[in-house]
């Protein structure tokens, strides 16, 4: 029976009568009255069922048939009416429809769908743009990104990390290097031979490039400009220093209207550190300042980077100078006083060495080391009674940047190597290792380049337990009156880089002879072993 058939015919008495009738059950709603006759009928619906019954087999009492009528009557008007009431119920309660039920609770609720709104015209720009953004940024499952990078530039958990938050859409490939001389010269080579090798650095899609050499990787078209960066919300968030440092004409000069050509992901400065036992043994005042260099007691006691604008820069800084100073004659005294500064300071170093000055400085053959926070500060860390200091006039800083290797220049058919553009996952990368919670616990030797120009604080959980270090630095960033002094290393025009070249030549730098060298190898071999033991007993 269908849920919308009519109600069936309710039975109602008439009349009763001694002779055989026809019993006509009628419908309610259209006759209320009930008919005999002759022959006995019983009609349900538009169907009627005779019932013939002779006088011989029919008993004639009348109150027999009454019985049956009656009972017949009580069983049918039940009936009907529980079919007529799921009938009139399913004719006016629709099937449930999902759809139709959330657009009823969200009007209960009052999420602003209107009654008589239709919500397929609802028009959500602002839903459509964050959707098209969204849909700009969702890439295959095995999109690859090959990073070569400056060994123990940052802790391998960071790769774990990347890959945890990219899902398996991300193919990663990660090597390391010793130093950022060797990825230069490894970024030079294919392009000096005419052909690239897959496993060289220029066929990665990201390479760790110091800020020194940024200037040469620019203008020997080493590699490529990061474009789109204004759109980046990593980049929005550097400080404005950063923007203006990193932004290089084609030469690799300053400019501001170049392009973005790297991305820096740590830094640090200049340091100077001495051995708190031998200054307090001979009751010597503790270094404060680049002017102490120069002291007559600490002659042969000072081992120091071989860099060219690291060693006149630190001449220049005691004399109240820029380190990027292009003009030698606008310092007091001029060129020549420059000189003979430089000069004394030659004769009071006894190493210049940027790989062996740390180990002369472990075993003791010097006290004073000056040079980059990220290798003095975790030496210093492995031994005792050592102080690190930035000077108060200011220093140098240094930075490690990400940078796009241009091996789209070179036309090969070797499968493996990048040869069509960088990985499309390049600025997730770079946003991954800006982020502050990648230096916490101080696992970075460096300070995040979003720490730059703003005051730092450590909380004492990070410090509780460990052994203190006497220093001015903060999580790596000096204190913000000596910051301000500080200097990141600009390019420099090639007049100003020859008057440089004919002041490093122009003094004696002391030559190691055969007994020196076997003595930093020495030195070497011992400060390794005394390394090996304090690692031992921590």
């Amino acid at each position: 029976m269908s849920s919308l058939s009519p109600p069936l015919p309710i039975p109602i008495l008439h009349s009763s009568t001694h002779h055989y009738s026809t019993l006509r059950l009628v419908n309610l709603q259209k006759s209320p009255s009930l008919h005999f006759h002759r022959n006995l009928k019983l009609y349900i619906g538009a169907s009627a069922v005779p019932l013939h019954r002779s006088s011989a087999n029919f008993p004639a009492s009348g109150e027999a048939l009454r019985r049956i009528a009656a009972s017949a009557v009580l069983f049918l008007s039940l009936g009907s009416t529980l079919f007529a009431f799921r009938a009139v119920a399913s004719t006016h309660v629709p099937p449930s429809d999902p759809c139709v039920t959330q657009l009823q609770e969200q009007e209960s609720q009052g999420t602003g769908v209107g009654k008589s709104e239709n919500v397929e015209d609802i028009d959500n720009e602002d839903l459509q743009a964050a959707f098209e953004k969204w849909k700009s940024k969702t890439y295959a499952l095995t999109v690859p990104l090959r990073v070569v990078s400056l060994s123990n530039s940052f802790p391998p958990v960071w790769l774990k990390d990347f890959l945890r938050s990219q899902g398996k859409r991300v193919k990663l490939r990660s090597e390391f290097r010793q130093s950022l001389q060797d990825i230069f010269h490894e970024l030079c080579i294919p392009l000096q031979k005419g052909k690239i090798n897959p496993k060289s650095a220029l066929a990665a899609d990201v390479v760790t490039l110091g800020d020194t050499w940024l200037s040469h990787a620019i203008e020997k078209r080493l590699i490529e400009p990061m474009d789109g960066l204004e759109d980046q919300d990593w980049f929005e968030n550097l400080n404005e220093k950063w923007k203006v440092y990193l932004r290089r004409s084609d030469e690799g000069k300053l400019d501001a209207s170049g392009r973005i050509w790297a991305a820096p992901y740590r830094w640090g400065s200049i340091v100077i550190a001495y051995k708190k036992s031998e200054f307090q043994k001979r009751k010597m005042a503790p270094i404060e300042d680049w002017a102490d260099l120069w002291r007559p007691e600490l002659a042969g006691k000072i081992a120091m980077v071989d860099s060219p604008r690291e060693i006149v820069g630190a001449v220049l800084k005691n004399m109240g100078a820029s380190y990027n100073t292009i003009d030698m004659s606008e310092v007091a005294g001029g060129k020549e006083a420059v000189q003979q500064n430089l000069a004394s300071l030659v004769k009071q170093v006894r190493l210049f060495d940027s790989r062996h000055y740390l180990k002369a400085f472990g075993v003791g053959d010097v006290w004073v080391a000056v040079g980059w926070s990220n290798d003095v500060i975790p030496a210093a860390k492995r031994l005792s009674n050592i102080a690190v200091i930035v000077p108060k006039s200011g220093a140098s800083l240094w930075a490690d940047c990400w940078a796009i290797p241009a091996a789209s220049r070179m036309a090969t058919d070797q499968i493996g190597g990048r040869v069509r553009g960088p990985s499309p996952v390049v600025h997730q990368w770079i946003e991954f290792c800006l982020q502050a919670e990648r230096f916490k616990d101080d696992v970075v030797p460096g300070a995040s380049p979003n720490t730059l120009g703003s005051s730092v604080k450590v909380s004492e959980e990070l410090t509780r337990g460990r052994p203190k270090l006497e220093t001015n630095l903060i999580a790596g960033v000096p204190p913000s009156d000596i910051l301000a002094k500080c200097e990141l290393i600009e390019p420099l025009p090639e007049k100003t880089l020859s008057e440089y070249r004919w002041l490093i030549n122009s003094v004696q730098k002391p030559e190691s002879s055969l007994v020196d060298r076997l003595s930093n190898r020495i030195s070497s071999l011992a400060y390794y072993l005394l390394c090996k033991v304090q690692s031992k007993d921590a």
